[in-house]
């Protein structure tokens, strides 16, 4: 069902040579940027009667507004099961408490006397947040982006999921009650690339945004790549990852589960177990089949998942070239599972979150850990994060000298400005002192 990896006995090669050797889904957003163009491009010149042909071509539902009424919101919040609901306002709560603390002060910097620099952190104006509907309902996405943007200070939030036949043409209704519960009341039922246009071009019901933040398929990914410079974005998330580096005291029933939790996303989701222990590994093999078949979306999703190309189980010298092997994937989501873990975890440089020992699996961040889901994929957890109050927030410095704090760098202001051979830079200094540099004290 799962393929294996043997990278034991010779020396494991650094950087990209490690890379290429590990198991990566194909995702060409760059093939799909071509497929989006005209889409893109069709709602800037037609706005929401271009959505609204675009949802009837893609989702199978004639909408009469791209707007999800108000009255939807909350029939759909009054309607919701009483423990999805008790489910999603822990999920909230816990969620508010973690980004809360991510918030930044404004901070001064008196670099001189009479010189400062000071950093003010500035919310973005207005954000889009896009919560997928494809295979499966994602509320608790609408939790992990409108909370850290809540948080951020974000003035304006709008959210765009979309429309389902099923249900008149709405997104989903644990996705509307969602939105009622984090009073984010400007909801649009358009989805992929359609949804992500709307946001940067802006439509008749829809005002543009600053930036654009959320999951979803090659589509969205592809538009989100379309706008960059137009709009900010998150990240080009690709299909979903679970690495998990473990050795002979992980429990293979456990590891199984998690690599099948993941799995059950999509087709393309990668699973990938990095072990040391020979033993681990046929246990983890066997434990696979009876789990696998004991639950849903088996065929569909699972099964290809874990025998595709982007799923393995590497096989490695010891826990230590197993971080070599996990820092090289960059995983979207590691857990650890050795022995004193927690050390392990602590040395991890490249993941979108780690989870640490048998009691934190990648379930509970995917809802009710506090943290955040929304994470890079795709090996990007090299140099990116996942959403946080941060990405929401824009860095400004603010520069106040006197004349005399002036004065005192000025001479050295004129020196680099000419050695880059800009000498209207170091006029507009010599300007404010009678075009007379005064000597440094």
């Amino acid at each position: 069902m799962i393929s294996r990896i043997d990278l034991r006995g010779d020396a494991l090669p650094e950087g990209p040579a490690l890379r290429d050797l590990l198991p990566r889904a194909d995702f060409d957003v760059q093939a799909a940027l071509e497929k989006v163009r005209p889409i893109c491009e069709d709602v800037h010149h037609r706005g929401d009667a271009a959505l609204i042909d675009f949802a009837e071509k893609f989702d199978g539902v004639r909408l009469e507004s791209v707007r999800v009424p108000a009255q939807a919101l909350a029939d759909a919040l009054a309607a919701l099961d009483p423990a999805v609901r008790a489910a999603l306002e822990e999920s909230i709560r816990r969620a508010r408490l973690v980004h809360r603390e991510q918030r930044r002060d404004t901070h001064t910097t008196q670099v001189v006397p009479g010189g400062s620099v000071t950093e003010k952190w500035v919310p973005v104006e207005r954000v889009g947040l896009y919560a997928p509907g494809g295979r499966s309902v994602y509320p608790s996405s609408v939790i992990m982006n409108a909370v850290p943007a809540q948080e951020a200070g974000v003035e304006s939030i709008a959210l765009a999921s979309p429309p389902q036949a099923e249900f008149g043409g709405l997104p989903h209704p644990t996705i509307l009650a969602a939105c009622a519960l984090l009073g984010v009341d400007e909801v649009y039922a358009a989805g992929g690339a359609t949804a992500v246009a709307m946001f940067a071009y802006g439509t008749e019901s829809c005002p543009p945004a600053n930036m654009v933040t959320g999951p979803g398929n090659i589509w969205v990914a592809a538009a989100k790549r379309y706008f960059t410079g137009r709009i900010g974005i998150d990240t080009e998330a690709g299909p979903t990852e679970i690495a998990i580096l473990a050795d002979e005291t992980a429990d293979p029933v456990h590891v199984a589960a998690d690599l099948i939790s993941q799995a059950e996303h999509d087709p393309l989701a990668a699973a990938v177990l990095v072990t040391d222990s020979e033993d681990l590994a046929a246990a983890v093999e066997k434990e696979l089949e009876p789990q696998v078949a004991a639950t849903r979306h088996t065929d569909d999703r699972i099964r290809p998942a874990l025998a595709g190309k982007q799923s393995a189980i590497v096989l490695v010298d010891g826990v230590e070239e197993g971080l070599k092997v996990v820092d090289a994937y960059g995983a979207e989501h590691l857990e650890i599972q050795t022995a004193d873990a927690a050390a392990v975890a602590d040395r991890v440089r490249n993941a979108g979150a780690v989870f640490i020992g048998p009691w934190a699996p990648v379930s509970l961040g995917d809802y009710a850990a506090g943290s955040n889901h929304v994470l890079p994929t795709g090996g990007c957890a090299c140099h990116s994060s996942g959403l946080s109050v941060q990405s929401f927030l824009r860095g400004i410095h603010i520069v106040d000298y006197t004349r005399d704090a002036l004065a005192e760098v000025a001479h050295h202001v004129v020196t680099l400005a000419e050695a880059e051979d800009l000498p209207a830079h170091g006029a507009a200094i010599k300007a404010r002192f009678a075009w007379k540099v005064p000597e440094s004290k």
